[in-house]
């Protein structure tokens, strides 16, 4: 018998306020359509005053629960992906599993920006299969909105807040690409490429910074890096891209997400797309996309899902799921 982490649920948390790309006009020589024909995005949400990235991932939280029928004591582990933490320190996985009234278990963050959760899937998956977690939640959670400068016309216009998440369960699987559950994943990250993409605030310059990106560049990386990640982690599987019922993306452009799904050879219509509604949320991108998926009767439990990210650091990876 093979030990697999299984998605027992999924869900995801949206703020209320949701910002069209014309409200940017206002402020920035920027349009709609400038918008559109460079990201895909039409729309994000940004969260309120006061509302901060463990609010956030606490609603998630409570959502993919209530979805694999689970109450938080029955959690053992909680893994958060978020560049956006409430503060330095605590994590702020501890503060959702406060929130959250989890008075079990152990909580921790991963930050490995818009990368984030294919790295958190991976450590979850670790723990399940290593018997150190029977359940695992695991969140990606973003304010990306408190670190924009609103002056910066390529960068402010493109991302967004939210959260999503899933529930991993233990279970006994036959050790085939047929079994259910996370069947591999393949990380990477390159330091060298720090520049292209980057917040320039922290403990070295006591302040929390603004986002700084190459945008080209990072596009040039992107679409090379993630087909790459992504055949990689199926061959670890014993699959290949005629397996996938569906890539569920990073949502960062669209121009991206059509350049890696033609890489890997599988149609658009086998690819789950919600950057127009939801801009870049970095670490929340792909939950986000998987609770959107399953809410549209996309994704059905045996589908075979591949997940794919990258984000600064450079950072990149992708996880291969049965669903």
């Amino acid at each position: 018998m093979t030990i697999r982490a299984v998605v027992k649920g999924v869900g995801h948390y949206l703020p209320e306020r949701v910002v069209p790309n014309s409200e940017f006009e206002k402020t920035i020589d920027t349009s709609d359509e400038w918008i559109r024909s460079r990201s895909g995005i039409e729309r994000r949400h940004f969260a309120a005053e006061g509302q901060t990235t463990s609010d956030l991932a606490t609603r998630a939280a409570k959502a993919a629960l209530e979805d694999a029928g689970l109450v938080p004591d029955d959690i053992d582990a909680l893994v958060l992906a978020t560049s956006t933490a409430d503060f330095t320190f605590p994590s702020t996985a501890t503060m959702v599993q406060a929130s959250l009234g989890m008075t079990r278990g152990y909580a921790f963050d991963v930050q490995a920006v818009c990368a984030g959760f294919v790295y958190a899937l991976s450590n979850a998956n670790a723990l399940i299969v290593s018997g150190q977690a029977q359940r695992v939640l695991v969140i990606g959670a973003e304010t990306f909105s408190r670190l924009m400068d609103w002056s910066d016309r390529t960068t402010s216009v493109l991302f967004g807040d939210g959260a999503g998440a899933l529930v991993l369960v233990a279970e006994n699987g036959k050790g085939t690409p047929d079994d259910r559950g996370i069947l591999s994943s393949d990380l990477h990250s390159d330091g060298q490429y720090k520049d292209l993409l980057y917040v320039d605030g922290g403990t070295s310059t006591g302040t929390t910074g603004h986002l700084r990106m190459q945008g080209k560049e990072v596009f040039r990386h992107a679409v090379e890096k993630l087909a790459a990640t992504a055949h990689a982690a199926l061959e670890k599987a014993g699959l290949s891209s005629g397996d996938v019922d569906w890539i569920v993306p990073h949502q960062a452009n669209l121009r991206i997400i059509k350049g890696t799904a033609q890489r890997m050879q599988v149609p658009m219509d086998r690819v789950v797309v919600t950057v127009q509604d939801h801009g870049n949320t970095s670490a929340a991108s792909i939950p986000l996309a998987l609770s959107v998926g399953k809410e549209r009767g996309q994704i059905k439990q045996g589908d075979l899902v591949v997940t794919e990210a990258i984000g600064g650091g450079l950072a990149w990876g992708s996880v291969v799921i049965r669903w």
